[in-house]
C-alpha cells in the first residue's frame, strides 16, 4: 500500500484529544476546526450551534466528476472511571499508546467520533491526493440527540454521495439504522424539614457495571445500574422505613449506566440489618448477572452530609433543601415510577435476523429540590412501534404525575434496494482487501437519516475502524483497523 500520510491521521487526534470537546461544550474544538480551514485557504462555514463545513474545490482533472460528502460528528460521550478527579469540561485527555490499541487513561477516549475528525483533516491537508469536490461535514451535540444534524443547514453542498464515519466495525457497512428520540421525564417531589434522634444519612450504591452504548450494547443483558438499584431499594422498602434525598448517576440518556447512587434517610439502628438485607441482594443481582456484568458491586456507606436542618430554622436555602430527605409518599413515588417504567430490548426485527428493532434505556437521573428528573433514549427501526413506545412511557409518567417533554427526535434511515454508489465502496473494498465487506442496518442511531432529508437523492454508507467499549473508561481504537479504513476511505476519494 502506498504513503497514505497516516502519521498526520495520529497527529491530529492528538490535537483533538487535547481540547476538551464533549456534547453541549464543542466551541473550543469548532474553533479549532475554522483555524485549521483558514490555515489551509479552504472554503468554511459555522453556525451558531458551531456545525462546521469545509469544501475543498477539486483537483485539477477531477472537476467533472461528482463531489464527495465526508461526515461525521466532533462532540464525545465524556465518562470516566470512579474516583477519577479530571474535569472533562476544561482538561483534556491523556492518551495511551500500548501496541495496536489507543485509549484514554480513566476516561472515554472519544474515537466516537474523533478519528473521523482526524481523518477529514488529514485528507483535506494532504496535496498530494487526487480529488472530486470534498465537502467534510462536522457536526456538534450527535451524542445527546443528533442536535447539530437537525440544525445545520446543507444549502451549499452540491454532493449526493456521503461516507459517514462513525461505525465501530471495520468491513461493516451500515446503510440503514433506528430512528429515536429522548424522554425528558419531571417528576415533582415534596420534602421534609425534620430532624430526629439517631437517624443518619446512607449512600446506596450500585457500580462496576459494565455500562455500553444503547444502540450497539441493548441486547447484550448489561445491567442497567439505575433501574437495578430502583428495584432493589422498591423491595427493601417494604422491610425497611426509610426516605430518598437523592437518587442519581447517570449523565448521558445512550449510555446504559455504569453507576448509581441512592442517598437515604433512616435510623441508624436499621443500618445492620438492612446492610445484611443489601448483601443478599447483591448475591442476587450477581448470579442473574453473572455472565453479562461480572463486576457488579452493591454497597453501603455513611454519608458525610450535615443533619438535615432542624425544624426551628426559619429559612432553608435552595442548597439545604436539595439535602433534605423527601416524604415517605415522594420516596414511594420516585422509586414506583423508575420500576414501571420499560427498560432495554423491547422487540427484535421480524425481517432482519439479529436486528434490535426497538429499545429504550434510562440513563439520566438525577434530583434537584423539587424535582426527580429521568431522561430515557427510545429507538425502533419502526415508525409504528417506536409511537407505540413513546405513547407507553407517556402514559406511565404522567399517570405516576410527572410531566414529559420530547426532543432530539430523528427519523429512521431507510435501506435503499438500488445504490450504485454502496455497490461501488462495495466492490472497491473486496479488489482492496480480498474479500466482501457485511452489508447491514443497525439499532444505533446515525445522523444519514437527517441527512438523508435535508439532501434528496443521497446516497449514503457508514464505515469506521474497529472501536471496544465506547461510551465507556474502557474504550479502544485499534490503530492497525484505523490505518486500513483510512487507507479504504483515501482511495475512494481517489476513484472519484
Amino acid at each position: 500500500m502506498e504513503h497514505t500520510n497516516f502519521d498526520a491521521v495520529v497527529n491530529y487526534f492528538k490535537e483533538i484529544a487535547a481540547i476538551p470537546h464533549g456534547s453541549y461544550h464543542e466551541e473550543k474544538i469548532s474553533n479549532y476546526l475554522v483555524n485549521f480551514a483558514k490555515e489551509h485557504n479552504l472554503y468554511y462555514e459555522q453556525d451558531e450551534a458551531f456545525n462546521v463545513i469545509m469544501i475543498k474545490e477539486a483537483s485539477a482533472g477531477y472537476e467533472d466528476r461528482e463531489p464527495i460528502i465526508l461526515q461525521g460528528h466532533m462532540d464525545m460521550v465524556c465518562e470516566k472511571e470512579t474516583g477519577v478527579k479530571k474535569d472533562m469540561e476544561t482538561e483534556g485527555l491523556d492518551l495511551i499508546f500500548d501496541g495496536d490499541s489507543l485509549s484514554a487513561e480513566g476516561t472515554t477516549l472519544g474515537g466516537d467520533d474523533g478519528i473521523f475528525v482526524a481523518y477529514a483533516l488529514a485528507l483535506l491537508s494532504d496535496e498530494t491526493l487526487k480529488h472530486p469536490r470534498l465537502e467534510v461535514i462536522i457536526t456538534v451535540s450527535e451524542e445527546v440527540g443528533m442536535l447539530g444534524a437537525q440544525a445545520i443547514d446543507l444549502s451549499s453542498l452540491k454532493g449526493r454521495r456521503l461516507i459517514n464515519i462513525d461505525s465501530e466495525t471495520e468491513g461493516e457497512f451500515t446503510v440503514g439504522c433506528a430512528g429515536g428520540g429522548t424522554a425528558t421525564i419531571s417528576l415533582p417531589i415534596q420534602r421534609e424539614n425534620l430532624y430526629a434522634s439517631g437517624m443518619t444519612f446512607y449512600d446506596v450504591t450500585i457500580d462496576g457495571l459494565l455500562g455500553g452504548h444503547s444502540g450497539q450494547e441493548i441486547d447484550k443483558g448489561r445491567c442497567n445500574g439505575a433501574h437495578a438499584l430502583a428495584k432493589v431499594l422498591k423491595k427493601l422498602s417494604s422491610e425497611f422505613s426509610f426516605q430518598l434525598v437523592s437518587f442519581s448517576g447517570g449523565g448521558k440518556d445512550n449510555a446504559i449506566p455504569r453507576y448509581a447512587c441512592a442517598r437515604i434517610f433512616m435510623d441508624a439502628s436499621l443500618k445492620d440489618a438492612f446492610s445484611a438485607a443489601l448483601s443478599q441482594k447483591e448475591k442476587a443481582l450477581q448470579k442473574e448477572y453473572k455472565e453479562n456484568d461480572p463486576g457488579l458491586v452493591l454497597a453501603m456507606s455513611a454519608d458525610d452530609l450535615n443533619s438535615p436542618v432542624s425544624s426551628s430554622d426559619s429559612a432553608i436555602s435552595e442548597t439545604d433543601a436539595a439535602k433534605l430527605p423527601m416524604t415517605k409518599d415522594s420516596t414511594e413515588a420516585v422509586l414506583s415510577l423508575i420500576c414501571s417504567l420499560p427498560n432495554g430490548l423491547m422487540e427484535m426485527s421480524k425481517n432482519i435476523p439479529g436486528l434490535v428493532e426497538t429499545s429504550l434505556n434510562l440513563g439520566i437521573f438525577h434530583t434537584d429540590d423539587a424535582a426527580q428528573i429521568l431522561g430515557i433514549s427510545l429507538r425502533s427501526s419502526v415508525s409504528a412501534s417506536y409511537d407505540a413506545l413513546r405513547a407507553r412511557v407517556i402514559s406511565i409518567s404522567r399517570e405516576a404525575g410527572a410531566s414529559v417533554s420530547m426532543s432530539g427526535e430523528y427519523p429512521a434511515w431507510e435501506y435503499e434496494e438500488v445504490s450504485p454508489f454502496r455497490d461501488q465502496m462495495v466492490q472497491l473494498y473486496r479488489e482492496m482487501y480480498g474479500k466482501a465487506p457485511v452489508v447491514l442496518t443497525i439499532h444505533a442511531g446515525l445522523e444519514c437519516g437527517l441527512l438523508s432529508a435535508k439532501l434528496s437523492g443521497l446516497s449514503a454508507i457508514s464505515i469506521g475502524p474497529d472501536m471496544k467499549d465506547i461510551h465507556t473508561p474502557g474504550e479502544t481504537l485499534s490503530l492497525s483497523s484505523s490505518k486500513r479504513v483510512y487507507e479504504f476511505v483515501r482511495r475512494a476519494i481517489e476513484l472519484g
